[in-house]
């Protein structure tokens, strides 16, 4: 089973926030089982509802496990256009929900169906 560090999850909410009202976007990079950083990509285009990610500038770094970004609406679920990527960026992705509390989020599969990412450090949240 997969974790992530308690302070990542933190960065990430406080990133969604400074990129408030315009959705966030990054890769997630993990290794031995623990999501430990995000990768920005150079060229991400952020908009209201959408974060496009330019893949040709992806680097050749095999710690790339998925992808996290946010949603401003709140909405905490995959969009037809978030299934297309998971597909191309690995098999965990994050998204995170205005208002951007440590709570506000849930991973899922490269299918789009909920999984469970335990948590190191910090509080543990559920």
């Amino acid at each position: 089973m997969w974790s992530i560090r308690f302070r990542l999850i933190r960065m990430i909410m406080e990133a969604s926030k400074d990129t408030y009202p315009m959705e966030f976007g990054a890769l997630l990079k993990g290794e031995h089982d623990v999501i430990y950083e995000i990768a920005i990509m150079p060229g991400t285009i952020q908009g209201d509802h959408h974060t496009i990610m330019w893949m040709g500038s992806k680097p050749v770094d095999f710690t790339i496990i998925g992808s996290v970004h946010s949603h401003p609406s709140g909405v905490i679920r995959p969009s037809d256009a978030d299934l297309h990527m998971f597909q191309n960026t690995g098999p965990i992705h994050m998204i995170v929900g205005y208002p951007y509390r440590d709570t506000d989020y849930k991973f899922f599969n490269r299918k789009g169906e909920e999984i469970k990412i335990g948590i190191i450090g910090g509080n543990q949240i559920e």
